[in-house]
């Protein structure tokens, strides 16, 4: 699996689990609960969910074997990146090349992305 797909795995497996979690949460709340968040409270559980689920899968992700982690998250394997290095003298010089232009945000930003 590519490391773009694996990060998207990664990414997606946790919150169905959240999705799963916030659901049974949801069978088990009150009335009086979903009624004060007036129509909110399927959205906070599974923002609360979410977040709650993917700390401890991250967490306990090197505690468990492989296998586990994969179920939790999709894989065992996590994504590697490459690794961008920009040193001070090449952003002073871009900076450097915007302050001379003396454009505005917009057209200097129009500037950095063709590469000029």
């Amino acid at each position: 699996m590519s490391d773009k797909l694996t990060s998207i795995v990664r990414t997606i497996v946790p919150g169905a689990w959240a999705t799963l979690v916030a659901w049974l949460v949801g069978l088990g709340l009150p009335d009086v609960v979903t009624g004060w968040l007036s129509g909110l409270g399927g959205r906070v559980t599974e923002l609360v969910a979410l977040v709650v689920v993917y700390v401890f899968v991250r967490w306990v992700e090197p505690r468990v074997p492989s296998w586990l982690a994969a179920l939790l998250l999709g894989s065992s394997k996590a994504p590697t990146y490459n690794q961008l290095t920009v040193s001070a003298a090449d952003v002073a010089s871009v900076l450097d090349t915007l302050a001379a232009y003396g454009k505005s945000a917009e057209q200097q930003a129009a500037l950095l992305r063709r590469g000029t």
